[in-house]
């Protein structure tokens, strides 16, 4: 096998990239905007037009290069409720929008404890298991309708194969709906009357079918052409790492969420209300992890900056002290509830820039802390590109901090569905900055002053 075509959505961008079988290195990507539709009914995913833009790019990526599988890996907290004709019975959900908690607490009898999910109380639609009681519960005749249930990556699986299908590493990305540890649903699918709805969870790198030949007649694919389940996209930039590495080690991947997994990590007392949570990789086993939405801090605080800091910038921002207090987003984390704050005045969009790396790796050190993670922190995607962040980092993690050289481990990641082999993923070790005890008194007194 030589190529992979990846669907790869991301809360932020959808993307098809084409992945090399045997260097997992990305040679082609095309990108569009992951902008949900207002509605009505409520602000939705645009279904039609990713499909019509990866239809478009998978006819252009096999004319030029040639595609031997596809593979899908997406965001989480996303299903599409299908009708009994298998097609989309309701619009799908943005899981930002707030509806879902106008019925929290009616949600919240039904829910089970963390012990049986490992999922933490989310809100807006974060929880997939509130977006559907939101949605049977406005809308009473839905659940008539409802055929079936599948997660996100498979609804592209459907259309691709025609084949129905969950996978393991959705269902246990904080919907409510999965126990990890018995491997199975948990309780909230039968008080949600779903019984036998939800499609059959299967795991991530097997094949869900063969192209569907009216799709093979639009991109001229061949009808054989394997798809893979699928997987969600924190659990594809792991994946790689858990086929070619000792335990104990970390992964972060970065984009909209930075998402921290630990492998083989201390033994803790998971803490839902700082949005720690147990995941499912793709072997289906559970995975102590904690998040925040780091990449949507970034943009928030950049404003569309592109400055970079000089070193009169960091040289200033230790003296001063000028730090970011969180939680820039304050609907998750570790921190999530508390308003962020500047610690002293800004001079200049270079220091800005830096407190700001500095906030992230900070960050992404008290989500690694919490999940009691050991071994080298392994940074995927783009916070991997960003020096002062992986200075920071370095500085916190004391056994070690690796870059992984590919630009997107979850595409890489989600190639390797469909490969029988592969080596390890390059990384490099990040070395120590010079100023890293003055970066250790700034971490400390970033830590004192966050609580």
């Amino acid at each position: 096998m030589s190529h992979v075509a990846v669907i790869d959505i991301g809360k932020t961008n959808a993307k098809l990239a084409l992945v090399n079988a045997d260097t997992l290195a990305e040679m082609a990507v095309v990108t569009r905007p992951n902008l949900p539709l207002p509605g009505p009914p409520w602000p939705h995913v645009d279904l039609d037009g990713h499909w019509q833009f990866f239809l478009q790019h998978l006819a252009a990526f096999h004319s030029e290069y040639g595609i031997d599988a596809i593979s899908v890996t997406t965001h989480g907290a996303a299903a599409v409720l299908l009708d009994a004709a298998g097609d989309v019975a309701v619009p799908m959900l943005d899981y930002e929008h707030p509806g879902p908690d106008a019925l929290r607490g009616s949600y919240d009898a039904l829910r089970p404890d963390f012990a049986q999910t490992g999922s933490p109380p989310l809100p807006a639609g974060l929880n997939l298991g509130a977006q559907l009681h939101w949605l049977l519960a406005t809308h009473p005749d839905l659940a008539s309708r409802i055929a079936q249930i599948v997660t996100y990556p498979q609804y592209w699986g459907l259309r691709l194969t025609g084949e129905r299908a969950s996978d393991v590493t959705s269902l246990g990305c904080h919907t409510d709906l999965w126990d990890p540890w018995q491997g199975r649903f948990s309780d909230l699918v039968a008080r949600l009357s779903l019984a036998g709805k939800i499609a059959p969870a299967r795991r991530a790198d097997e094949v869900l079918g063969l192209l569907r030949p009216e799709i093979a007649a639009m991109t001229g694919l061949p009808v054989a052409t394997p798809v893979a389940v699928g997987i969600h996209d924190s659990n594809a930039s792991l994946y790689p790492h858990l086929l070619g590495r000792q335990a104990p080690f970390s992964v972060v991947s970065t984009g909209t969420w930075v998402v921290a997994m630990a492998i083989g990590g201390d033994p803790v007392s998971l803490d839902p209300a700082r949005d720690v949570l147990v995941n499912v990789n793709a072997f289906g086993q559970p995975v102590p992890s904690a998040r925040f939405m780091g990449g949507r801090e970034f943009e928030i605080i950049r404003a569309g900056g592109e400055l970079h800091p000089t070193e009169d910038d960091r040289a200033c921002v230790l003296e001063s002290g000028l730090m970011i207090l969180p939680a820039v987003e304050p609907g998750s984390g570790p921190f999530r509830g508390q308003q962020m704050r500047w610690t002293a005045p800004i001079a200049g969009d270079g220091q800005r820039m830096l407190a700001l790396s500095w906030y992230l790796a900070l960050m992404t050190d008290a989500c690694l802390r919490l999940i009691g993670a050991r071994g080298p922190a392994i940074v995927e995607g783009p916070f991997a590109r960003n020096r002062d962040y992986v200075d920071m980092l370095s500085v916190l993690r004391g056994e070690g901090v690796e870059i992984a050289e590919s630009a997107t481990g979850t595409s890489a990641g989600a190639a390797l569905l469909c490969v029988d082999y592969a080596d390890p993923p390059r990384t490099r070790t990040a070395g120590r900055p010079q100023d890293a005890d003055a970066l250790a008194r700034y971490a400390a007194a970033w830590r004192d002053a966050a609580g």
